[in-house]
């Protein structure tokens, strides 16, 4: 069943990287205001400049990877490209700002999270297809993220859970537990321990926090005020569901690859 589940993490990857170009698009010249009150006339993935030419260039580019991602034929041009150009625009674009504002968690979330799906993209065609040394920056970087999500975790400690909806019980422990989880899954990539478990174990957290916080809260079940019709609302979403599902994919090649 385990194995099942895991397999779909390619699909469910796949499709976040789809829609994540495709809500580019959409909000390339503030498409999303007709929705709502918010009007939104940048990128909702902020590592790209309010450039709406630019953004729906990248957007088309980034939904022919999503699909490329689904196909034998082009799944190592469409990882090159995805990973490639998710690490040179949040380089180029976002780095900077956070070496400006070091200790700003929003930004620091912004670098690691493209980052993460970037590396995630660049492993999935396993390790008989992806250069060793790759492979292991990918995997460096990836460890490096986790465990900063997780300390980030008890530094935000009273923020984080106040974002928990009141059905859930005891919100401190439950940021103060996935932060460790975070943190540990970290370890484990970055020292080949248990990896599998780890890769595993982080898309399980993601898809945790989609069905309970992130598809709530967009759909508006939380009532959180505009929520529904904010495009960063909806861009979280779709990272988390990437976030979910990369690691899933990741994991399901671990497996055949020890077969």
């Amino acid at each position: 069943m385990m194995n099942s589940l895991l397999r779909c993490g390619r699909w469910i990857f796949a499709f976040a990287i789809i829609v994540l170009g495709a809500e580019n698009i959409v909000c390339a010249h503030g498409s999303f205001s007709s929705l709502g009150q918010n009007s939104h006339s940048m990128p909702v993935l902020p590592f790209l400049p309010a450039i709406p030419w630019l953004v729906i260039l990248f957007g088309v580019l980034w939904i022919a990877c999503g699909a490329g991602l689904l196909t034998q034929r082009w799944l190592r041009a469409s990882t090159l490209t995805l990973g490639t150009t998710y690490i040179i625009w949040t380089l180029a674009h976002i780095l900077p700002k956070y070496i400006a504002l070091p200790g700003d968690m929003g930004l620091r979330t912004v670098v690691f999270e493209p980052l993460s799906l970037a590396c995630i993209a660049l492993l999935l065609p396993g390790s008989a297809a992806t250069p060793k040394r790759l492979s292991v920056a990918c995997r460096v970087v990836i460890a490096v993220a986790m465990i900063v999500f997780g300390v980030d975790h008890f530094l935000g400690l009273s923020f984080i859970a106040s974002l928990l909806p009141g059905w859930i019980p005891s919100h401190v422990f439950w940021v103060a537990f996935f932060g460790v989880v975070f943190i540990a899954c970290g370890v484990g990539i970055g020292f080949g321990i248990l990896e599998r478990w780890s890769w595993a174990a982080i898309g399980l957290m993601f898809a945790i926090w989609v069905i309970t916080l992130h598809i709530p809260r967009t759909l508006g079940v939380y009532h959180i005020p505009g929520a529904i019709t904010d495009p960063d609302e909806w861009s979280s979403l779709f990272i988390a569901i990437g976030l979910w599902g990369g690691p899933w994919a990741i994991a399901s090649g671990l497996a055949n690859e020890m077969r």
